[in-house]
């Protein structure tokens, strides 16, 4: 079994408004940021996280992240890291990176000619941006990269965290993903590939549902090895214990249909984390709203966790604040936390009519109490699926005490 990695820090910035604590709260309350078919972070300033320079540097999605990284990075670490700086580590996860910055600036190449393009249009565009924008913020020498995974960008670059954790690399890694969607040919490809809901609603598992919600945010953790975290009187805020991933190596955008990778995924971060099945209280779906993933990860989660799968609760918080892309396993890692230490499971919203074999348990419409904590604590997972058939999975605990 892996060393125990402690989370010494969570931050969230998404349509919910700023902060891991307001993530969760408002979930867990039953609101729903989806308005027109898309939900933003229209709280979000700025300039309350960064200076007017950083910000004409940065794309919106390495902002949010930025934003995410300061309450993260506060929380764990205070006002500068207690290792070395070339022992701590930063991934930061994406989907798009910087697709507002090109669009913006091939509309001017467009419009008024080369001259009129930015100079800063390519640091803005790098997918690695908001990685290396928070390495320079607070001096992170160790390992630092951008990771590009579509939508299991954000449990993917938690992960890679973790296994550099396992190896001994570094003593401290900032982890998480970050999207934004302003764009408008990001909207139209993705709704003239019919993977967005035309009634401007996320429901996952429900009969009705069509699509799934466009959404922006960022969330970030910080890791550390538990015996150092202790070492230094830090008090874990919960603790990540296992990763799998998987590569379905089937087609671009649709899941293999006998959720064979998604399986594999689930049951390697299993084996990861040491933990059986019958451990699991707790999943934080995909649950995108989509014909095909629903149908799919209901069906891995069958066969990950047999029988218990009937006795775990599974909800999902894109029925709240849509899919955040890259930032999507991030902040749902962070809410699955959360979940596990409060010991309630935020619900599933929209979801009135469970579609034909679709028959778990989805915490609809309102809040559902977990077990009580057994000897080792709740533990949860947290799984991602990308376009490209990519699949993360993520074994969280509960915090001591």
């Amino acid at each position: 079994m892996s060393t125990r990695i402690a989370i010494t820090g969570l931050g969230a910035v998404t349509p919910f408004g700023d902060g891991a604590r307001v993530l969760y709260d408002r979930w867990v309350a039953g609101e729903c940021r989806i308005e027109g078919g898309e939900a933003r972070c229209t709280d979000f300033e700025p300039l309350s996280a960064m200076s007017k320079k950083d910000v004409r540097r940065c794309d919106r999605f390495a902002q949010l992240a930025l934003a995410a990284a300061a309450e993260a990075v506060g929380q764990a670490f205070g006002d500068e890291p207690p290792y070395e700086r070339e022992e701590v580590g930063c991934v930061i996860g994406t989907g798009f990176g910087g697709i507002n910055s090109i669009e913006e600036e091939l509309d001017k190449l467009r419009e008024s000619g080369p001259s009129r393009v930015s100079p800063l249009g390519v640091p803005r565009l790098m997918g690695n941006a908001a990685a290396a924008m928070i390495a320079m913020r607070y001096g992170l020498e160790g390992e630092c990269y951008g990771l590009l995974g579509a939508c299991a960008s954000g449990s993917q670059a938690i992960g890679d965290a973790k296994r550099m954790l396992d190896l001994g690399v570094v003593d401290a890694v900032v982890a998480g993903g970050a999207d934004a969607i302003s764009s408008t040919y990001f909207k139209s490809a993705y709704h003239n590939m019919g993977a967005t809901s035309k009634a401007g609603v996320s429901r996952p598992w429900d009969r009705r549902r069509d699509g799934f919600i466009p959404g922006e945010g960022a969330g970030v953790m910080v890791l550390e090895r538990e015996e150092d975290a202790r070492a230094r009187n830090a008090k874990p805020i919960g603790y990540l214990i296992g990763y799998g991933a998987s590569c379905d190596a089937h087609h671009l955008t649709a899941p293999r249909a006998d959720a064979a990778g998604a399986t594999r995924a689930i049951e390697r971060a299993l084996r990861d984390a040491g933990v059986a099945a019958t451990d699991v209280a707790y999943v934080n779906a995909h649950g995108t709203s989509t014909q095909l993933n629903d149908r799919m990860e209901t069906q891995a989660l069958k066969l990950a966790l047999g029988e218990h799968t009937r006795d775990v609760k599974v909800s999902s918080l894109k029925s709240a604040i849509g899919h955040l892309q890259g930032g999507a396993g991030a902040a749902e890692a962070i809410a699955t936390v959360q979940a596990l230490n409060e010991g309630f499971a935020p619900p599933t919203l929209g979801l009135e009519d469970p579609d034909d074999g679709l028959d778990l348990d989805y915490v609809a419409q309102s809040a559902s109490p977990l077990p009580p904590r057994n000897g080792r604590g709740r533990i949860g997972i947290s799984e991602s699926f990308g376009f490209g058939g990519h699949n993360a999975c993520l074994v969280l605990q509960q915090a001591d005490g």
